[in-house]
């Protein structure tokens, strides 16, 4: 018997980042531990990327299309079809209603992760909506068979993450690890913006760990700022070990992005701050549940409003303690096993019906 096969259609650059190919990744680990085989189709990468989906043991099919365009469309069905891929999964704010109304006709049956409602129409055999601020009313314009997984229970978590699962998190009196996160690009370098504040808190002995993205281009700066701190700030390339990291540090200041949930999941006090439009309800979802603070938009926050809101907690422990608890609450891990189970549950069974209105929350 051919082993399954999942099909992978999303992209990795500067302007966008890199969380959609990293969060397909943790899809794809779950879907070879159930023994099936995996090609990303893509059309804008970096060699970082590339590299890591390689060391997953990922098939990579370069597309040569304009991302989420007619072209782009007929070329991912093709390949479905070649591959014979069981499910086909496409994550991308490109792929809109046309774009997934064409792929549905095509033929593969297919998953679309988004965000905040992007497409418009629905006609994806599966929507995924990982987020904390995911709500059915996103999704009202759907066709009759659409599923909809909504919530944190989906929140997709690579497998690094799960020799984590039981670790628990010791509070220091005064945080002075620092884990700074921009996003795998960072394009208006963010991350120099808060290595200034942080200058301004004057807490003596702070240490500060700087995750530079493969798809950054600032590492030059980065790492001038990095050699004149008298060793006080390191930075981290291409991080594979991100749980590492995270479980090293005190508190960390992050973009809103996919990272967030990672830092649920170790129970890590975090600052966040949003680069992005679709980012600020999850900022300000996770602020209002005390699992997090919203420093505000990258765009415009200034060094003394970080600093500010920075210190104090670093020097409350209580603060961190019950934001950390209100955290680790929030996301199991388990979400990119339970979309699998029901990909393969539901190939093993019947297409899905059409009669069927499933909210997965």
């Amino acid at each position: 018997m051919n082993s399954r096969k999942l099909l992978i259609r999303a992209d990795a650059n500067v302007e966008i980042g890199i969380g959609h190919v990293m969060r397909c990744l943790a899809l794809a680990q779950a879907w070879q531990d159930r023994g099936g085989d995996v090609v990303f189709a893509i059309a804008e990468s970096s060699a970082g990327i590339d590299e890591r989906l390689r060391r997953e043991q990922a098939q990579i099919s370069k597309l040569d299309v304009v991302p989420g365009s007619a072209d782009d469309a007929v070329r991912t069905a093709r390949l479905a079809r070649e591959l014979q891929a069981d499910w086909a999964v496409v994550d991308g704010y490109h792929f809109d209603s046309a774009y997934q109304r064409f792929l549905k006709d095509a033929g593969p049956q297919f998953v679309i992760i988004d965000d905040y409602g992007h497409a418009g129409h629905y006609s994806a055999d599966v929507v995924v909506n990982q987020n904390i601020s995911a709500k059915e009313s996103l999704y009202t314009s759907r066709e009759k068979y659409t599923r909809l997984c909504l919530g944190l229970d989906y929140v997709l978590l690579r497998r690094e993450f799960k020799a984590w699962q039981e670790w628990k998190r010791e509070i220091a009196p005064v945080a002075k690890k620092i884990l700074v996160t921009m996003g795998g690009s960072d394009p208006e370098n963010i991350t120099s913006a808060v290595l200034r504040a942080m200058h301004l808190v004057d807490i003596d002995g702070v240490e500060l760990i700087v995750v530079v993205g493969p798809g950054n281009p600032n590492g030059e700066m980065l790492e001038q700022e990095a050699a004149g701190s008298n060793g006080l700030i390191r930075l981290c390339r291409n991080v594979t070990n991100i749980p590492e990291l995270m479980s090293w540090a005190d508190v960390a200041i992050s973009a809103a992005g996919s990272t967030c949930w990672e830092l649920c999941f170790l129970g890590l006090a975090a600052a966040l701050i949003d680069v992005a439009e679709n980012q600020r309800p999850i900022a300000e979802a996770l602020g209002q549940d005390g699992a997090g603070i919203h420093l505000g938009s990258g765009h415009t926050l200034s060094g003394d409003e970080i600093a500010g809101r920075i210190r104090p907690l670093m020097l409350s422990p209580a603060a961190r303690s019950y934001m950390s608890e209100r955290a680790r609450r929030l996301v199991d891990g388990r979400g990119a096993e339970r979309i699998v189970s029901l990909l393969q549950e539901s190939k093993d069974s019947a297409p899905l019906s059409a009669d069927i209105h499933t909210v997965c929350l």
